[in-house]
């Protein structure tokens, strides 16, 4: 049995928020431009609290911006 995914659209709302860029989320959420590129890339999965807080910069709720595929 294969494990799910985690997807996300923070590339498509960063374009949407000014084309904000990777360094300015990371700054904006306290982590590294590299986590932002690895969770964008599905690479890696965030901490619920970071999910919560980049969320909270696109003032999106949660499942808007991350979602669980089987």
């Amino acid at each position: 049995m294969e494990d799910g995914q985690i997807v996300n659209q923070i590339r498509k709302l960063r374009f949407m928020h000014g084309e904000m860029t990777q360094a300015e989320l990371a700054e904006k959420v306290g982590v590294t431009r590299q986590t932002i590129i690895a969770i964008e890339a599905a690479k890696y999965s965030p901490s619920l609290e970071l999910a919560f807080k980049i969320a909270a910069v696109f003032d999106k709720p949660l499942e808007e911006v991350f979602k669980y595929k089987m």
